[in-house]
């Protein structure tokens, strides 16, 4: 079996073909984000609106069958610091705290705004900050309390 080789930028790809496979087998199953974690392993995040379990996590898994012969697939549960990427995910989350990873920095803050390319968020030491939304790397939001 050949594998491909992950890469951060084949990363946006392949969450789309995800988000559009999983989608179109479990239309009430939103697909959060997907992080490579390997040259052939990736984690897909799925939510839920009844929440998300073993069983939901089959499900995902056996609509990504095809995926299983090139890659080690993991699917998983948002957890308390659920992942963020999308223009809606940060308009559900103004106002709540969020930790960001883009190529070259690293931002922690409260989120104030989201437009269609970029969102706004205040860093702890109160300095403003608009992210593209394509610099993201990595974005979850951070518990409080």
């Amino acid at each position: 079996m050949q594998t491909k080789v992950l890469t951060q930028a084949s990363e946006r790809d392949l969450y789309r073909a995800i988000a559009r496979t999983v989608t179109t087998a479990l239309p009430d199953v939103e697909v959060l984000a997907l992080e490579v974690e390997g040259n052939d392993r990736f984690c897909v995040f799925v939510d839920h609106p009844g929440g998300v379990d073993h069983a939901l996590c089959e499900r995902v898994t056996a609509a990504l069958r095809d995926y299983l012969e090139e890659y080690s697939v993991e699917v998983s549960s948002p957890g308390s610091e659920p992942p963020v990427r999308t223009e809606e995910h940060f308009r559900r989350a103004i106002g709540r705290a969020v930790r960001v990873k883009t190529s070259d920095r690293r931002y922690r803050g409260a989120i104030t705004a989201a437009g269609t390319t970029s969102f706004m968020l205040v860093t702890e030491a109160g300095t403003p900050a608009d992210i593209p939304y394509d610099a993201i790397v990595r974005a979850n939001l951070i518990e409080e309390g």
